[in-house]
C-alpha cells in the first residue's frame, strides 16, 4: 500500500471489508499492514472521509465482533479433533 494516500487506503480497506466481509485481521494480512492501522483507518479516519461507507463497515465489524467467540470455539474444536486423529494414527 505504499504510494497510496491515507484517505485512499481507508476507502480501499473499507470496500474490501464490505465486499469480502473479512475481519480486520484478514484485511491487515491481505494489505500487509497492522491490525491497528486497519482499525484506525476504517473506524476513525473513514468517518471524516465518507460517513456512509464508515457506517457500512461498522455493521460488518460489529457482526464480526459478535461472532468471534463462535469462531474461537470452532478453531479450538478443530485443533483438538486434529490432535485426537494424530494419536489414533500412531
Amino acid at each position: 500500500m505504499r504510494g497510496v494516500s491515507i484517505e485512499e487506503r481507508a476507502v480501499q480497506l473499507a470496500k474490501y471489508i464490505i465486499d469480502s466481509k473479512d475481519t480486520v485481521r484478514g484485511a491487515a494480512k491481505k494489505y500487509g499492514i497492522s491490525k491497528s492501522t486497519v482499525h484506525k483507518d476504517v473506524s476513525e479516519r473513514l468517518l471524516k472521509i465518507n460517513p456512509l461507507l464508515a457506517e457500512e463497515v461498522r455493521i460488518i465489524l460489529d457482526e464480526n465482533k459478535a461472532e468471534r467467540h463462535i469462531r474461537g470455539g470452532m478453531a479450538t474444536k478443530l485443533k483438538y479433533e486434529h490432535e485426537r486423529e494424530e494419536k489414533e494414527v500412531i
